[in-house]
C-alpha cells in the first residue's frame, strides 16, 4: 500500500510569501539569482524545483526551507554577510563621485547604505528622492559642504546630519583631498514600519 503523501504546495507557498514581503518576482529574481521565468513556473506549478533551487529562494526571502515546502511560516534569523570583494562600487559625475553599495539589492529603496568618496572640488547633485526620504550622512574624513533646498552647512570628520531629501540636494567636497562618507537613505515607507 502507498503511503506517500501529496506534493507539497511549493508554488503556493513560494507565491504567499514573496506577496507577503511585497516583493516584485524581478526583486525576487535578483536576490535569488533565479530567473524570473523559473520563479514564475515554479509559482504556477508547472516545474518541480530541485533542493538548490528552492534553497536559494528560501535565502533569498530569509526564511528557512520548510517554510516553502509546508506553507509554515518559520523566518529564518537573518545574519547576511557581504565580502568587500562583491560590494558594487559605482561613479557618477565623470568619476568624480563613487558610490559603495553596502546594502543587498533586496533592501533597494527601503533602507539603503553607501560608503561615497568626492574627489577635491567634485559637487555631487541629486534630483528630490521620493516624498518623505531622508540621508543620515557622517563623514569619515575631509570637509564637505551639503545643500538641501535653501539650507547649507559644512562638515568636517566626524560631524552627522538628518537631511530631509524630497527637494533638490547636493554634496560638495570642500577638502584639497578625497572626502569620504557614511551615508544611509531611509524612504518613507521605513519610517512608518518603526
Amino acid at each position: 500500500m502507498n503511503n506517500i503523501p501529496e506534493l507539497p504546495a511549493i508554488g503556493e507557498n513560494l507565491h504567499r510569501e514573496r506577496k507577503r514581503q511585497q516583493l516584485s518576482m524581478t526583486d525576487l529574481a535578483a536576490a535569488s539569482g533565479i530567473s524570473k521565468a523559473m520563479l514564475s513556473q515554479i509559482e504556477s506549478d508547472k516545474v518541480n524545483p530541485t533542493i538548490a533551487t528552492l534553497w536559494k529562494i528560501a535565502h533569498a526571502l530569509h526564511v528557512d526551507l520548510e517554510s516553502l515546502i509546508s506553507g509554515e511560516k518559520q523566518n529564518k534569523k537573518r545574519f547576511e554577510v557581504i565580502r568587500k570583494e562583491n560590494i558594487i562600487t559605482f561613479a557618477t559625475d565623470h568619476s568624480d563621485t563613487k558610490f559603495s553599495v553596502l546594502t543587498p539589492p533586496t533592501m533597494a529603496e527601503d533602507l539603503e547604505l553607501y560608503r561615497m568618496t568626492l574627489e577635491p572640488g567634485c559637487k555631487h547633485h541629486s534630483q528630490p528622492h521620493t516624498s518623505g526620504t531622508e540621508e543620515f550622512l557622517n563623514v569619515l574624513s575631509g570637509k564637505i559642504k551639503v545643500t538641501a533646498g535653501e539650507n547649507t552647512t559644512t562638515l568636517e570628520q566626524g560631524d552627522f546630519i538628518i537631511v530631509q531629501c524630497d527637494i533638490e540636494h547636493s554634496i560638495e567636497n570642500l577638502a584639497d583631498q578625497k572626502s569620504e562618507l557614511f551615508m544611509v537613505v531611509r524612504f518613507k515607507g521605513t519610517q512608518a514600519k518603526g
